[in-house]
């Protein structure tokens, strides 16, 4: 339960030169919202240490998003054992009492199979962050821009995949109209555009884009005790498609970023977002994206949103991320190579100098569980770093079983809510209902105007050779001049439809800082 008496976190305690107790380390929860930093080599306990954070959050009642990679995360909704190991930690960092404990959970997957099922639409998705998904190259970039313009001033609502894929036909069938607006679009360009729409559905674009989307408060919960809820996100079949991964980060991030009020400097964030395996946000990304993620980073802490990057080398995130972050927890790294040398030297360059023991020298020799912990103190600066134990977990250590995975979903505030997909009537089912007007008008037209024609052929005469019939009766128009008439009378009537089926909600669109939608 929140105690309005708790400051900060418990993250274990700091060793004197002779590995000796000698101070609590803590993470202020005032500057909790400043950004932070997990890094260290693969078995060193990162896993943990975002564990021991996502519990100490929860316990402040700070809501908690997360990734779960390897399904080690999973076991924090079971009640933790007592194990030898624990209790000898426990005791080492001076721990009293140390109590076990299970935390609120809600488990989420974008393939529903691990946890409630996550969706967004393609409008909210926006063209930046689905261009940098399907890797476009700046022509077909552009073409994807013109796409999503066209659909929110024409009020056409771009749900799901076959929605884009249905405005893109479209576009280019209208593509000369379209290019005197916007420039050219070249169905090369648009070609293209719908073979990676195929690679992404064959990925599982399908379960992720369509409704209902996710409500940025279903993430924001709290129990009834003042705990926040910690979100889980089933991440294990899902890093088989890192972009994928990536990307829907991103958005859920940029979302945040686009729905949260201004707060401040809060006594406590309002939620804390973290972005595991996050090098794979930044791996051959444009230097534009790049420097739109900087300054969503920089920007939502006055959200009171708190994102911690866990990876493993401090190289894989941006200098100018870097920056921005002012929590750090450094776990051991490895220097056997001229890059990892590098990456240990970056590492002890960013710390506050301790004159009790060299940096570039103690990241190597960390022990599993031991960290450099450097953390915000009073009037927002960076504390000494310090060698530290990491405390142990409440919750249980490892994965659950599918069967308690199971029982917990069957508990939770949002079963039921977003497990069956809804179809409803958006840009394919509109394009697809106007074509069929379209042409059923057409054949109407042109069935008037034979029977015209055939009228006005039996009233006179005509010369041999000249144009008449034996009979009276107008020649019959062939099969191929009438299939031609029809299409040419389809297209017009599809063109004037969707110039004029601009709604309120397609002058209401407005698009955010990385591309996603917002409303005004």
């Amino acid at each position: 339960m929140w105690d309005e008496q708790q400051k900060s976190i418990f993250l274990g305690a700091s060793r004197k030169p002779d590995d000796s107790y000698q101070q609590p380390e803590e993470l202020l929860l005032k500057f909790g919202n400043r950004h932070g930093l997990v890094t260290g080599a693969t078995g060193t306990g990162k896993t943990v240490t975002l564990q021991i954070l996502a519990e100490g959050f929860s316990n402040a009642g700070v809501p908690v998003f997360c990734a779960d990679i390897k399904g080690d995360l999973s076991g924090i909704a079971m009640m933790g054992e007592a194990k030898d190991f624990l209790l000898k930690r426990a005791e080492a960092i001076k721990l009293e009492p140390y109590e076990f404990g299970e935390f609120p959970v809600i488990f989420w997957d974008l393939f529903g199979e691990q946890g409630h099922p996550i969706r967004a639409t393609i409008s909210e998705m926006g063209p930046l962050l689905l261009s940098r998904l399907m890797n476009l190259s700046d022509a077909q970039e552009g073409v994807m821009n013109i796409a999503f313009r066209i659909a929110d001033e024409e009020g056409l609502l771009l749900l799901d995949m076959k929605d884009l894929q249905a405005m893109l036909a479209n576009m280019a069938e209208r593509a000369s109209e379209i290019g005197a607006r916007y420039g050219n679009v070249s169905r090369q360009s648009v070609g293209a555009i719908q073979r990676q729409l195929l690679v992404l559905e064959q990925q599982g674009g399908t379960y992720f884009f369509g409704e209902p989307a996710l409500k940025i408060s279903d993430i924001m919960r709290t129990t009834r005790d003042g705990r926040g809820a910690i979100n889980v996100l089933a991440a294990d079949k899902l890093m088989m498609n890192p972009r994928l991964y990536a990307t829907f980060l991103l958005w859920l991030l940029s979302e945040l970023f686009e729905e949260l009020p201004e707060v401040g400097d809060p006594d406590k964030p309002k939620l804390v977002f973290f972005f595991d395996e996050a090098h794979l946000l930044f791996d051959e990304a444009p230097r534009a994206l790049v420097e739109r993620v900087e300054q969503v980073v920089r920007l939502i802490r006055s959200k009171g949103v708190g994102v911690y990057f866990v990876t493993q080398n401090p190289l894989d995130l941006p200098e100018t991320v870097l920056s921005q972050l002012g929590n750090r927890i450094q776990h051991a790294l490895r220097a056997y190579t001229p890059r990892e040398q590098k990456a240990v030297k970056t590492a002890a360059d960013t710390f506050r100098p301790n004159p009790d023991f060299d940096c570039f020298e103690t990241i190597t020799q960390l022990g599993t569980g031991e960290a450099l912990v450097s953390t915000l103190q009073e009037k927002g600066i960076p504390s000494m770093v310090q060698r530290t134990l990491i405390r142990p977990p409440s919750a249980r250590m490892g994965p659950i079983t599918p069967d308690e995975r199971k029982k917990v979903m069957g508990l939770s505030p949002v079963a039921g809510q977003y497990d069956q997909a809804v179809d409803r009537e958006s840009a394919y089912e509109l394009l697809q209902k106007k074509a069929e007007e379209a042409a059923k008008t057409a054949e109407q037209e042109e069935r008037q105007a034979e029977k015209e024609a055939a009228s006005e052929g039996g009233s006179g005469w005509t010369l041999p050779d000249f144009g008449g019939s034996s009979g009276g009766k107008a020649p019959r128009k062939t099969s191929r001049r009438s299939g031609y008439q029809r299409q040419t009378v389809t297209e017009t009537a599809i063109k004037s439809v969707v110039r004029t089926i601009g709604s309120t909600l397609g002058r209401e669109l407005v698009r955010g800082i990385l591309g996603s939608l917002r409303r005004r």
